[in-house]
């Protein structure tokens, strides 16, 4: 488990490129999709909550998916996301704010923003159902504080995913006000992946906030697993951007059916 070591190059990269990118040009206010309805809708369908990540490439991937990012989203819906997750950071993973916007629109689940945000003016980019703050990289680069950004953020009407991957990290979010966490498999050292780190860090978030496992989920196996671990929702890009979008997310979200 990452413990606050040195960050790789790759991430050092992106941490980079997200200091020096400004906001759009006027304060974005959002009538949000609640993610924690989507996620109860999905499990009162009889369904496995999990929010589908439309990503084009990233530093840990090989080659990247030039298909129609709206056609992708689409499918992901059709297979039975709970919620989408789409990247807007265009040097590392290919997206862009534009993509976010035309997604959006074209489905009726919430939407997550992917990226790097470090300023409350990085917040006022495009309209998105929830924004991702990173305690690691908010902490490293020493900006904004994680409670303003949060408050922030949730004046403009955006749900905020906290992104942890320790238990400290954890207690900062909670303490910050954080009531979605999610705790990231991937440390930012090694970019190495052990999904233990979820199920190590899970008990310490408390009941009522939504938990969301990110990062490494492979099989239908690894999303019983972290469900098992009490994830209320498993975040998943590569592997179902590796092969037919629709049937990878179907394959997921049903796969405590199909273990059952």
């Amino acid at each position: 488990m990452d413990t606050g070591g040195e960050i790789a190059p790759d991430v050092r990269s992106i941490l980079n490129a997200a200091r020096d990118r400004s906001g759009g040009g006027g304060r974005v206010a959002v009538d949000a999709r609640s993610l924690p309805e989507a996620f109860d809708t999905a499990e009162a369908d009889g369904r496995v909550p999990v929010i589908a990540e439309v990503k084009p490439t990233s530093p840990t991937t090989a080659g990247e998916r030039r298909d129609d990012p709206v056609e992708l989203a689409e499918q992901m819906v059709d297979g039975g996301a709970a919620a989408l997750s789409v990247l807007t950071e265009p040097e590392h993973f290919g997206g862009s704010p534009e993509v976010l916007r035309r997604v959006r629109e074209a489905v009726d689940v919430p939407v997550l923003r992917k990226d790097f945000v470090l300023y409350e003016e990085q917040l006022d980019v495009v309209e998105a159902d929830v924004i991702l703050l990173i305690v690691r990289f908010l902490e490293e680069e020493g900006t904004d504080d994680l409670e303003d950004l949060l408050a922030a953020a949730r004046e403009r009407g955006f749900q905020v995913l906290v992104e942890t991957h320790t238990e400290r990290e954890v207690e900062q979010a909670i303490d910050a006000g954080a009531d979605i966490v999610g705790v990231n498999n991937r440390d930012l050292a090694e970019l190495e992946v052990d999904l233990s780190t979820f199920e190590d860090v899970a008990p310490t978030v408390p009941e009522n906030v939504t938990l969301i496992a990110e990062s490494g989920l492979e099989t239908p196996d690894d999303v019983t697993r972290m469900r098992t671990a009490g994830a209320d929702a498993c975040l998943i890009g590569s592997a179902i951007m590796a092969g037919d979008v629709r049937e990878r997310t179907r394959q997921f979200t049903t796969s405590e059916e199909t273990q059952s």
